[in-house]
């Protein structure tokens, strides 16, 4: 008897040791190190799925697993590790960008909409507004969109965040967000046949950006006396 308790001793000692083994991620996150210095988010994806198994459904590697799947455009698995992030801390501004940016690029509009609004609650950021007015508008909630627009005009902007537009398809030109939310509030008011505000709001984004190519067509088209079926 005495022999069987000291090799059962052992084999619970054994299986004690395997168990803090198998849960150790130092080898695991310096694979994923090196894989993401090297450019191989394959790997890195592996290690992570590795650490996150070994440290259960909290760990903090998730945010990371995000972000890879993020960087390398994989939006629908980063909508869904962003989602499980999100349900166990909401508050977590940059994760639900990615969350509102996989949804509006895999064409989930009505969706991407509900997470900008969340994200644009949280982190009254004016760039958050303008994207909300814009996916309110290209679904046609003008009443919405116009809201959006809006606050997104009366949030403080850091003039640093600036708007690409393709004036062709050679040419881009970059719009400081100020000038372009005058524009796509002009844009709103133009759809709701309200061609005098419109007419001003087109004016003050020419005003805020003296080169607006968007706006200048925008404004003339006003001054040309065209519908909104013209347009």
């Amino acid at each position: 008897m005495k022999k069987y308790y000291i090799t059962l001793s052992a084999l619970l000692a054994c299986i004690s040791f395997y168990a803090q083994e198998h849960k150790d991620t130092s080898l695991d996150k310096m694979i994923m190190k090196q894989a993401l210095a090297y450019g191989d988010n394959t790997i890195a994806t592996n290690s992570l799925y590795t650490i996150i198994a070994k440290e259960g459904a909290n760990s903090t590697y998730k945010d990371s697993l995000a972000y890879v799947y993020f960087n390398s455009r994989k939006y629908t698995s980063c909508f869904m590790v962003c989602t499980d992030v999100l349900s166990r801390d909401s508050n977590k501004l940059e994760i639900l960008e990615m969350q509102a940016i996989s949804l509006e690029s895999i064409g989930a509009i009505d969706k991407a909409a509900q997470s900008y609004a969340k994200l644009t609650a949280k982190s009254n950021n004016n760039f958050h507004a303008y994207k909300l007015a814009n996916l309110y508008f290209s679904t046609k909630k003008n009443k919405e969109a116009l809201m959006a627009v809006k606050k997104a005009e009366s949030l403080k902007d850091s003039g640093k965040i600036k708007v690409t537009y393709a004036i062709n398809k050679n040419h881009n030109q970059q719009v400081d967000l100020k000038a372009a939310i005058a524009n796509l509030k002009g844009l709103i008011q133009f759809a709701m046949k309200d061609n005098t505000s419109a007419k001003a709001s087109f004016e003050n984004a020419i005003a805020l950006q003296s080169d607006f190519v968007f706006a200048k067509e925008n404004l003339q088209s006003i001054i040309d006396g065209k519908t909104f079926e013209d347009k």
